[in-house]
């Protein structure tokens, strides 16, 4: 996905998943910390990758993640995931965090990284994807 870091506009899709930053989200100084935010984007990829997978998926990667602000407590954090390549058994989900301060209308990204899930059976070995193998026609949340 060709993504700037300077990029004013959220995506046009709908997020995955939103969340309220907490007080127990934070360290002292009330800057949430980056494992929570993290947490957050792996929900929302997740929710996409179990959509294509129509079914059980698992976590097995996370490549290139970017803090590029923080997020404070009280912010209103939005998840948005695009559909990057999906594989015999597995899923490669472009990720963004946005936030939303509470007293303003504008967002701001926070954080982008790629998600690589893998569909897995009931007993937590991987399976094929039906319709796997190939490039999705956008990984870009634009």
């Amino acid at each position: 996905m060709p993504a700037r870091d300077d990029a004013e506009t959220p995506p046009t899709t709908p997020p995955m998943i939103r969340a309220i930053a907490m007080p127990s989200d934070a360290n002292a100084n009330g800057d949430i910390f980056g494992g929570w935010l993290m947490a957050q984007m792996d929900l929302g990829g997740s929710n996409l990758a179990g959509r294509v997978a129509h079914g059980r998926i698992a976590t097995v990667a996370v490549d290139a993640m970017s803090f590029l602000r923080p997020v404070k407590i009280g912010d209103e954090v939005s998840v948005y995931a695009g559909l990057v390549a999906v594989g015999r058994t597995s899923i490669k989900v472009n990720v963004e965090a946005w936030r939303r301060a509470r007293d303003s209308e504008n967002e701001r990204r926070v954080t982008r990284a790629v998600f690589t899930f893998v569909a897995i059976d009931s007993e937590g070995r991987p399976r094929p994807i039906a319709g796997g193998i190939g490039q999705a026609e956008s990984g870009d949340l634009r």
